[in-house]
């Protein structure tokens, strides 16, 4: 075979000469053509990201004709690359939500930064596996720097470990990992060489209003869900010390405590200092669920929230929350980093090189071997952000949510249901579930913002999350009077109410 390289993609075959150079060996490297469909897909991107601003939020498009476009029959022969990319563009664009706008309110959702956007594109152009420094010297030092400076952010003990997971919910099972095998091995099991089978019973507290992430990550990790003790919250789903320390005086083996830093319907925190102090003096490991709450900290205004979180022994979050990044960017952080280490470093895994702890190592810190290099579009969104850009986001964040409540909260027969701490807005219409629940309905219909449905308290309400970086003054005004105006259509007959449709 010649030395050319024999490019086989579909319609485009083409022979390129080694090294990109072209054909009359100039030491110039030429394009491959094979790359052109990057400047398309680049386009396309802009486009969209452009249109963002000025975009209806809710994509109005239904499943079936979705399905329609999407849905073709595979070809044997293949399609041109720059055909597949115009045709998934035009194909896409009916059913995406604009979930990176500045009117979307939804499920905790921000943004992604172009900074963090663009710092992704490099990411899957270099193509690395982030498992460790041997398959990837220089990302494996980024992710290394990145993990210093959330520490740093977040005044997490400058010793603890730092793993970049894909989300929430595997930085909740990693932490919760570390947890269980630490506890398990005070009370002299082995469980990552025995398993539970046999085990001390370990039993995971947490408040009642617990994220369900929570709860999965105990069912995957063999602890159970439904053996998860609820403990008693207040009316903004704050866990209550008291009923904490009853529970743990019933339970006279390993512990877990679960905290939270947010809730995820008020926003609401739970009083840290006291919890560390009851899990310190039971001996129970204090963990933190902080999916979007915990990037308080990094505000010098609403640090105060979170007093006392930093005496826990672990702490979950996701950039892609309040961050801003790319999705695909959970970090778990543990302060026995070599608990965590145990629980999920491959150490036993013979094709992984020796290396010691001077060295980075991704895998020591993740339940994964195969992954991308999460780590870079946070360390260029902190980089561009700095200490100061991060806190003014959060700020400006919870400004909004403040404003917003205060805007519906002025109108006839709009209860705002929690006291609005950071950025969450809970909002129920006419004390009714079914008005509320067609408030909810026809604001995203609307397309101008989109709240999302929830329950609290056995009662529906309107849930406002604000988070997206995006989003300015002029979007909360134009969102209040959207949502306003289609609450004045859902309870008056004469306007067109459609409560109990």
């Amino acid at each position: 075979m010649r030395s050319e390289e024999i490019d086989v993609m579909p319609q485009t075959l083409a022979i390129v000469p080694p090294g990109g150079r072209s054909a009359a060996g100039d030491a110039s490297p030429a394009r491959d053509p094979r790359y052109a469909v990057l400047d398309v897909a680049t386009s396309h991107a802009q486009e969209y990201l452009d249109g963002l601003r000025s975009r209806r939020v809710d994509p109005g498009a239904h499943i079936d004709d979705l399905r329609a476009a999407l849905g073709r029959p595979l070809t044997d022969e293949g399609v041109d690359p720059l055909q597949v990319i115009d045709d998934l563009v035009r194909d896409v664009e009916p059913g995406l939500v604009a979930s990176g706008g500045p009117r979307y309110f939804g499920f905790v959702v921000g943004g992604a930064l172009p900074v963090a956007v663009a710092a992704d594109w490099l990411v899957s152009s270099w193509d690395q596996n982030a498992v460790g420094y041997a398959l990837s010297p220089a990302l494996s030092v980024a992710e290394e720097a990145a993990g210093v400076w959330v520490r740093d952010l977040l005044d997490l003990p400058s010793t603890c470990s730092i793993g970049f997971v894909t989300g929430g919910q595997m930085a909740n099972f990693t932490c919760l990992a570390a947890a269980r095998n630490a506890v398990l091995l005070d009370a002299g099991w082995d469980v990552e060489g025995e398993g539970l089978a046999g085990a001390p019973p370990l039993r995971v507290f947490a408040g009642e209003d617990v994220h369900m992430t929570i709860k999965v990550a105990c069912r995957m990790l063999g602890l159970g869900a439904n053996r998860l003790r609820m403990v008693a919250a207040d009316d903004q789903g704050r866990m209550i010390p008291a009923e904490l320390a009853l529970a743990l005086a019933e339970h006279d083996g390993p512990a877990i405590v679960c905290a939270q830093a947010g809730e995820i319907n008020t926003g609401a925190f739970d009083p840290f200092a006291e919890i560390v102090e009851i899990c310190r003096a039971r001996g129970a490991w204090c963990h933190i669920d902080g999916a979007f709450g915990l990037w308080a900290a990094a505000s010098p205004t609403r640090r105060r929230l979170l007093d006392g979180y930093e005496g826990a022994d672990s702490w979950a979050t996701d950039a892609h929350k309040w961050l801003n990044v790319p999705f695909d960017c959970g970090i778990a952080a543990v302060a026995d980093r070599h608990a965590h280490q145990a629980a999920t470093a491959p150490s036993k895994i013979t094709c992984i090189p020796a290396h010691c702890d001077d060295i980075p190592w991704g895998s020591d810190w993740t339940p994964e071997l195969s992954r991308r290099a999460r780590g870079v579009p946070l360390y260029a969104a902190l980089r561009a952000l700095g200490r100061s850009g991060v806190a003014a986001m959060i700020d400006r964040c919870c400004e909004h949510a403040q404003r917003i409540a205060d805007r519906l909260a002025q109108a006839d027969g709009v209860e705002i249901v929690n006291d609005v701490v950071l950025n969450q807005v809970l909002v129920r219409f006419a004390d009714d579930d079914a008005v509320t629940a067609a408030v909810i309905d026809r604001a995203q219909r609307d397309g101008t913002c989109y709240p999302s449905p929830s329950t609290f308290r056995g009662r529906a309400v309107m849930r406002i999350s604000i988070v997206g970086w995006q989003t300015t003054t002029q979007d909360i005004d134009r969102s209040a009077d959207a949502i306003l105006r289609t609450a004045a259509a859902c309870t008056s007959p004469a306007a067109g109410g459609d409560a109990h449709t």
